[in-house]
């Protein structure tokens, strides 16, 4: 266990089991160099308990890159629940969470991820005030973080095309929930073409009413022939099998964790493929929450609420950081994803070169 915390150079890893609520979560706190950890908190079945662990380190490294190269004032930080195999009480469940997330008095910060909802996070609110974005305070990341994707696939198309313009262009969208519907609806008032992938046939079809979108079949969306491929589900769609199947020029979606294992970096730079880092190009949603929060939450700071507009100008930031990798990524023949940690690790670290 200890070897796998120091290789990720995680700060904190906490277990909390509540059995009268049903509650069994993780939290990791990965880096409090820039400020109190944040990210969100997945609720989803595990295989195993080792599975949660390594879920969650994974994605609490990734919260500290992706706070790092978005210039915001927040630690990477993650939580995962368990989901109970069982029926269970969302609220008391969420409460039992809450109070978990007290308990570390504000080290670490919650918000959305797959599994929990915004109402979810009104009962973590009850009992803690260390959350940002639920329909209390307005904060739901989702279109910001659609708004921050679309950035990055302009710096995307201007590095690979030598246009940002995406009118005309073809992008494959898999997952239609929240945060690939507004990123659907901000393409299609650019002038691209959409082809669609979801397993829900109904959000499929949402899509093509609204877009004018193409359904594809979620075993065809690796292989769509389009200029974008754009993963806005869950992590791993990049992998050994997918890879030989790839039609596209740009990787670009919200999701995280798309690359199944890192190695497959360097093989899509091998093949001419332009990605866009994915904790780089989905920090829309981070920014919304970092900067739209009260920057109090109880640790003596000032409060402050960043307006929309300066959060929006901040998120389309996302298309000069990833301009400045792909930028990079040309001078020293590396791939963007290595560029991305790397840029992160000097801001981290205060490394030159890596960890």
């Amino acid at each position: 266990m200890f070897d796998i915390i120091e290789q990720a150079h995680l700060g904190e890893l906490h277990f909390k089991s509540d059995p009268a609520n049903g509650l069994k979560a993780i939290i990791a706190i990965h880096n409090t160099k820039l400020g109190p950890a944040l990210g969100g908190c997945r609720c989803l079945e595990y295989a195993t308990d080792e599975d949660a662990i390594h879920d969650v380190i994974r994605l609490a490294r990734g919260m500290s890159y992706k706070s790092a190269l978005a210039k915001v004032p927040q630690g990477g930080g993650k939580a995962v629940i368990l989901k109970p195999k069982e029926p269970f009480n969302r609220r008391t469940l969420y409460n039992a969470f809450g109070r978990f997330v007290n308990e570390l008095g504000g080290r670490y910060i919650t918000a959305i991820d797959s599994g929990t909802t915004l109402e979810d996070l009104d009962e973590v609110g009850r009992v803690t005030p260390y959350v940002s974005g639920n329909l209390s305070d307005g904060l739901d990341p989702s279109p910001n973080t659609a708004l921050g994707v679309l950035a990055g696939m302009k710096a995307a198309a201007l590095q690979r095309y030598g246009s940002a313009r995406l009118k005309g262009l073809t992008v494959a969208i898999q997952g239609i929930g929240n945060v690939g519907f507004h990123l659907a609806s901000l393409l299609y008032e650019e002038g691209a073409k959409l082809l669609v992938a979801d397993l829900d046939e109904k959000k499929v079809n949402q899509a093509r009413n609204a877009f004018h979108a193409e359904p594809l079949a979620p075993d065809q969306f690796c292989s769509a022939h389009c200029h974008i491929l754009a993963p806005c589900g869950l992590g791993g769609v990049i992998n050994e099998h997918s890879i030989q199947e790839l039609n596209c020029d740009i990787i670009a979606g919200s999701a995280n964790n798309q690359l199944a294992a890192p190695e497959l970096g360097q093989r899509l730079h091998d093949l001419g493929i332009l990605y866009a880092p994915d904790y780089v190009i989905n920090a829309g949603g981070l920014i919304q929450v970092s900067l739209g929060m009260s920057m109090g939450m109880g640790m003596g700071t000032a409060k402050h609420h960043a307006s929309q507009q300066t959060i929006a100008n901040k998120t389309w930031g996302i298309s000069e950081t990833l301009y400045d990798i792909f930028s990079r990524s040309c001078v020293e023949n590396l791939p963007p994803s290595t560029v991305a940690d790397l840029m992160a690790e000097e801001i981290l670290y205060e490394t030159h070169g890596g960890a």
